[in-house]
């Protein structure tokens, strides 16, 4: 691929993130977005300067990008996954490489892949594999498809971390959906079990048995960045959930799991709108943030 346009939908933190991190690549010829927040009256002027100040031009909406990206990145939250991919191919031009990062299950991805690929385009799937923010560009990604490979080259040679896992759509997203049901739910079941060990007063003895089972995880610290991470997205991690609920269901299995660690995300998410966590500092001990979810039992 060369003098590529590279086209951002979603231009929110990870939208932002590659955007910055991607400019002055070599082979990248410009960087445009589309985000909602660009129309929304009370932050698109925000939004819109933020873009313009890193070097991305915003767009008036997908078509307008589709008319200029050669290489499109999908980064939206989980729910929007196939509504993104059916708008762009009504307006994508022949041969324009569609990257999906966004989490979802094999079969949304599949029903994403085809609207792209009939519309001439040529879909990768992308499994992120751990969060974005401490690496950047650099964060681990499988990809899956017949591009998948060649994409691949590409973004290594801008220094991403990209591997070519599958030629088929659905491999790369099964491995990133089953790795969230364990990292999602070790969060929601570390909130859970702290904040009530905290409203027992029972934690300076919970917590040590943590500690000797598992020797190689500092429970304290674990603790309060799950709380922090759950806090500030917890609805994101939540609508990744009902997508790994249904590639649990999709491969056969009742989603119970799956399904429980959405409702846990989806409430903390509740509680941080309600403006519990407000002055919560990021860095905050665990212990702050049970004691707010702690309050709202009394």
């Amino acid at each position: 691929m060369s003098s590529i346009i590279l086209g951002i939908v979603g231009y929110g933190e990870v939208g932002k993130i590659f955007a910055k991190g991607l400019q002055g690549k070599a082979g990248i010829a410009g960087i445009c977005a589309r985000d909602v927040n660009f129309e929304a009256s009370a932050i698109a002027e925000a939004e819109r300067a933020h873009a313009n100040n890193d070097g991305v031009r915003p767009t008036q909406g997908m078509a307008e990008l589709c008319e200029q990206a050669t290489l499109v990145i999908s980064a939206v939250t989980a729910s929007n996954t196939l509504a993104v991919a059916e708008e762009a191919a009504r307006h994508l031009r022949p041969g324009t490489v569609f990257l999906d990062l966004n989490s979802a299950s094999p079969g949304t991805k599949q029903q994403a892949a085809r609207a792209i690929e009939e519309a001439g385009g040529r879909y990768v799937e992308a499994g992120v594999m751990t969060s974005v923010p401490p690496y950047g560009i650099a964060v681990p990604m499988l990809l899956g498809g017949s591009h998948a490979e060649t994409l691949a080259q590409t973004l290594t040679g801008w220094g991403m971390d990209a591997r070519a896992v599958a030629r088929e759509i659905g491999v790369a997203s099964a491995i990133k959906m089953c790795r969230s049901i364990m990292i999602k739910g070790m969060e929601a079941l570390v909130i859970e079990s702290y904040a009530t060990a905290r409203r027992y007063g029972v934690e300076s003895h919970v917590l040590p048995t943590l500690q000797e089972t598992f020797p190689q995880i500092d429970w304290d610290r674990t603790g309060a960045y799950f709380f922090s991470r759950v806090a500030q997205h917890g609805k994101r991690r939540a609508e990744e959930m009902r997508e790994s609920a249904r590639t649990v269901k999709e491969a056969g299995f009742p989603p119970i799991m799956a399904a429980a660690i959405a409702e846990k995300h989806d409430w903390v998410a509740a509680q941080a709108r309600e403006g519990i966590f407000r002055d919560v500092p990021t860095d905050a001990p665990w212990q702050v943030w049970a004691d707010r979810l702690i309050e709202r039992t009394r």
